[in-house]
């Protein structure tokens, strides 16, 4: 490799890839424009000239990309050149207060979508929907395999919405402090499930959708949905050619409160509009989410209590049979409120 191979590589790969691709996680908080702090674990490696520098606040070494690599990987310098080209082209998540340069702007939705990283275990927005908002991390994969999450600026993450023929028309961004709707997107409906299944559950928010799938176990023949808090016409044309199928089932799980009984009462409206079954699944508390956090907070005070989960008996009485439950009713179960007109 000659100086003007390496010169070219330092140019094309940020000291950013390299800490990502070595699965350390953007620090918001103590970062800067000029000083962006990575972790990893008790590990803190700060990026400076825009990518280009690094240092190591732990100890006197810095230097650039190659450096890094021959730092992190105790590797010498052609095997760490070696590593650094394989890098080249990869995607890094820049914080939002960088402005893309011209060669970097995408012209659609769903390029602008691909250009980021899904969420990994470690990283800010895998911490954000994990720690803080307990969701689980089987749901998080499942999420993940059906490509509805990306990592999004702050440690928010980004939910995606797409149309019935699977395009990103937008997202549902998410964060500690942040809370809106990709720029220039459209809301139709985030999904998480079978594109096949026929009861349909519809909620407000993207992270409702996930935590009530996390609280039924993403239930079998259940599509998951959220409108994004909006009702637009897209929204309504997308959920009507689903609502439309034979023998599909309409769940209005929209929020306890008077604007999630209004889109409950739309929901019921479409429903009756196509000639097929609704129910309401009323949340305890004011949202999914809030129910999953007081569900998983009492599970882990009773590990902590040192409380066992309960079980079932393997041996014991028999219980009285239940009484039947009407079918449209019984496909719409679940935690919550159900009531079948």
């Amino acid at each position: 490799m000659n100086r003007k191979e390496i010169e070219a590589l330092r140019e094309r790969v940020s000291c950013a890839a390299v800490l990502e691709q070595a699965s350390f996680a953007i620090d918001m908080k103590e970062s800067t424009r000029r000083a962006v702090k990575f972790r990893r674990s008790s590990e803190i490696i700060i990026v400076t000239h825009e990518g280009r520098g690094w240092f190591d606040p732990l100890s006197d070494a810095k230097g650039d990309v190659f450096g890094l690599v021959e730092h992190l990987d105790h590797v010498g310098f052609l095997e760490g050149a070696g590593r650094v080209a394989d890098l080249v082209g990869l995607a890094i998540t820049d914080p939002e207060w960088r402005s893309p340069k011209p060669d970097q702007r995408y012209d659609s939705l769903p390029e602008r979508w691909q250009a980021r990283r899904q969420p990994w275990p470690g990283s800010s927005t895998w911490a954000y929907l994990h720690s803080e908002r307990f969701l689980p991390a089987n749901l998080l994969r499942a999420t993940i395999r059906q490509d509805r999450l990306r990592e999004g600026p702050y440690g928010s993450m980004w939910a995606a919405h797409t149309d019935n023929a699977g395009i990103v028309t937008g997202w549902e961004a998410r964060g500690p402090e942040y809370r809106g709707f990709a720029s220039g997107g459209t809301k139709v409906l985030f999904r998480l499930g079978p594109d096949t299944a026929l009861r349909l559950v519809v909620t407000e928010a993207a992270i409702d959708a996930m935590s009530l799938a996390a609280i039924e176990g993403l239930r079998d023949g259940t599509l998951y949905l959220s409108t994004g808090g909006g009702w637009s016409p897209s929204t309504e044309a997308a959920l009507r050619q689903l609502a439309s199928r034979p023998d599909a089932l309409l769940v209005a799980a929209t929020d306890a409160n008077p604007q999630g009984e209004m889109f409950a009462a739309r929901l019921r409206a479409l429903a009756d509009t196509v000639g097929r079954d609704w129910s309401r699944l009323r949340p305890p508390e004011e949202d999914w989410n809030e129910t999953l956090k007081i569900k998983e907070k009492e599970k882990r005070e009773r590990k902590e209590d040192g409380v066992p989960h309960s079980h079932r008996p393997r041996q014991g009485k028999l219980r009285p049979a239940e009484p039947a439950l009407d079918p449209a009713a019984r496909n719409a179960g679940g935690p919550g409120d159900v009531m079948k007109d």
